[in-house]
């Protein structure tokens, strides 16, 4: 009798109406929605892990990078299912649910386009490249372009979803919209700059440039800014619009870097050893394989206040600071040697200081003589 009264008390309160929909109901859809939540890991891992047995199989990799870029969009499509039984069971499916429904699956789709942009981003670099000779650094940028198209077209997609014209919506803004367009042309100033940067193809990530006061090793060419690495390790993060609009310094696009120097020889260098040693450093700088010899000009041109000075002018052909800096000192070694072997040495500021001291002699004929001269001395 006892186990009747809680029954019939159980349907009575399972029988309840909460808008439109029995307790019941709304109990069984909750249950149904936390079921899918809870196991929908195990439900799409069990169908990730049937979809990967196919994938593993096939010679291709297109459907290697479907597959991982269509992970968590499925698990998510997952909840979406759920939310749907939930809204199916309790009647709560209407318009306005439906269109939530929706939306989250326009979302999931916007979603797994984006991941397949990020997954198959080398081989869209690897053909562009090789169809139509498209640099890295614009490849990247059309990219960055079209996951920013895909973000907007899934938000126009869920707004038109709910009813909104969104070229009403714009046209209707007004002095709204003038005002948010003046507030945009810096970011529209900056994305035109990084079209122009990489379309004239100015720098590429990796090279070493000035703009300004910013000088380093570029790390990346982005939609609005461009990153450059200090020497020093500073990151400095640079508006396209100003490397647009001002003078770029690109040093590793020069073919060759520039020497100049002097070889400072002390005074006591001979005539013939300074002939000898003009004669060796012109020779051996024209048989160097890494010396352009046009223009390589050596010379004695200055008597300095502590050398007899030697001026070098030449350039080296490598853009590589590190590979410019081992030739430098294969050059600096070979100079030290053809000065030794002439017998001459290398000066160095000095000066020298010539004392001059005053000798009195006086003759002496008698000690009052001896006595007076004595005593003009001065003391």
């Amino acid at each position: 009798m006892e186990l009747q009264k809680w029954i019939l008390k159980a349907e009575g309160i399972l029988g309840i109406k909460i808008a439109g929909v029995t307790v019941g109901e709304i109990i069984m859809g909750g249950i149904v929605f936390l079921l899918f939540l809870l196991f929908r890991r195990h439900l799409a891992r069990w169908i990730l892990e049937g979809l990967k047995k196919i994938v593993v199989t096939t010679s291709t990799k297109i459907d290697d990078k479907l597959f991982q870029a269509g992970q968590a969009p499925l698990r998510f499509l997952f909840s979406i299912f759920g939310f749907f039984m939930f809204l199916t069971i309790t009647g709560f499916l209407n318009d306005f649910t439906y269109g939530v429904i929706k939306s989250g699956i326009i979302f999931d789709l916007s979603w797994f386009l984006y991941n397949i942009t990020r997954e198959f981003e080398e081989e869209i670099h690897h053909f562009m490249g090789k169809v139509s000779k498209t640099s890295r650094e614009l490849v990247s940028f059309l990219i960055k372009g079209g996951r920013v198209l895909i973000i907007l077209l899934g938000g126009v997609a869920v707004l038109q979803e709910w009813g909104v014209n969104v070229t009403g919506f714009i046209a209707s803004l007004g002095l709204g919209g003038l005002a948010f367009a003046l507030a945009a042309k810096d970011t529209a100033a900056n994305i035109f700059g990084g079209i122009a940067i990489l379309t004239d193809n100015i720098f590429k990530i990796g090279e070493w440039i000035k703009v300004g006061e910013a000088e380093g090793i570029v790390e990346d060419i982005g939609i609005r800014t461009t990153k450059i690495r200090a020497f020093d390790k500073r990151l400095i993060i640079v508006p396209n619009a100003k490397i647009a609009n001002s003078n770029v310094e690109n040093f590793s696009r020069r073919d060759r870097r520039r020497v100049v120097m002097r070889i400072g020889l002390t005074y006591s260098t001979t005539k013939e050893q300074m002939e000898q040693i003009l004669g060796r450093l012109r020779e051996y700088l024209l048989s160097h394989p890494m010396v352009h010899n046009d223009p390589l000009l050596v010379y004695f041109d200055q008597f300095e206040d502590s050398s007899l000075s030697i001026f070098c002018y030449f350039f080296i052909s490598t853009a590589d600071w590190e590979e410019y800096l081992k030739i430098r000192e294969e050059i600096n070694l070979a100079i030290k040697g053809i000065v030794e072997e002439a017998g001459a040495e290398f000066a160095f500021p000095s000066q020298s200081l010539y004392l001059e001291t005053p000798v009195i002699t006086a003759p002496i004929h008698s000690k009052e003589k001896t006595s007076k001269f004595n005593q003009s001395l001065p003391k």
